[in-house]
């Protein structure tokens, strides 16, 4: 499944989990880095707009279908792709580092967050290592100094596996940059997966879930914040589904 914004193309590149963790497993074996974004609908309203957003997509070597309206797009171009939520790769990606023996690094949004997602991804994971744990300073710029520090640390470090809760753009910024800067690391923006995990945010229920509604749950729990987000998101869904039509038949 093919996405256009402008002259660049985003595409998903596996269709499924199955598929995802198995390039994963053979990257972290081999000691070869990687970018993963989970493409969704906000970041598909970004995508149009920015520019080092687009160019960071670019230089993601995996892009799965992270969100509904994506899978139901794919399957209206008759390419069909599984849902494959950030949220839900935390565990299996950290089992297959802790199975190839690579040390894993937490970039999110605050210490407390953080160590708390570290201690249970510890507790869940036997034989994970936890190199460190990264909060960026407030106002972080991917592009900055501070961001190069943070990849020349999971260099130097040996990290094989950085999990980034950052929220887009940033995170699949600091993604793309680290592919040049780190080239031996596994970047995988999960937005707010270690939140999830350390008990700071809370996840839709699972019955939300199953029926697709999520993006409600997060609505009745943020409005100020996530209406805005998902009206913009609804806006761009008439011409995505134009251009998929177009595929299907192109």
């Amino acid at each position: 499944m093919e996405f256009r914004f402008g002259s660049d193309r985003v595409t998903i590149t596996h269709p499924d989990r199955a598929a995802l963790l198995t390039e994963v497993d053979r990257r972290l074996a081999a000691g070869r880095g990687f970018a993963l974004a989970t493409l969704n609908l906000d970041h598909m309203v970004k995508l149009r707009h920015d520019p080092a957003f687009r160019a960071a997509y670019q230089r993601q070597d995996i892009v799965v279908a992270d969100g509904n309206p994506v899978v139901w797009l794919s399957r209206l171009a008759r390419r069909p792709v599984s849902l494959v939520p950030g949220a839900d790769l935390v565990l299996p990606l950290a089992e297959a580092a802790a199975r190839h023996g690579v040390p894993v690094a937490l970039i999110g949004s605050t210490d407390v967050s953080l160590n708390r997602a570290a201690a249970a991804l510890k507790a869940q994971v036997p034989g994970l290592t936890v190199a460190c744990t990264i909060a960026p300073s407030f106002g972080f710029d991917p592009e900055g100094e501070e961001a190069a520090a943070i990849l020349t640390r999971l260099r130097d470090e040996n990290v094989g596996l950085a999990f980034i809760a950052l929220g887009a753009p940033k995170q699949e910024r600091l993604a793309a940059r680290g592919r040049a800067l780190s080239p031996r690391t596994g970047f995988a923006s999960i937005g707010a997966g270690l939140d999830f995990l350390a008990g700071t945010q809370h996840r839709a229920p699972a019955g939300f879930r199953a029926l697709s509604l999520e993006w409600l749950w997060r609505a009745l729990m943020q409005p100020r914040r996530m209406i805005p987000r998902y009206m913009a998101c609804a806006a761009i869904l008439p011409g995505e589904a134009a251009r998929a039509l177009r595929q299907r038949t192109g």
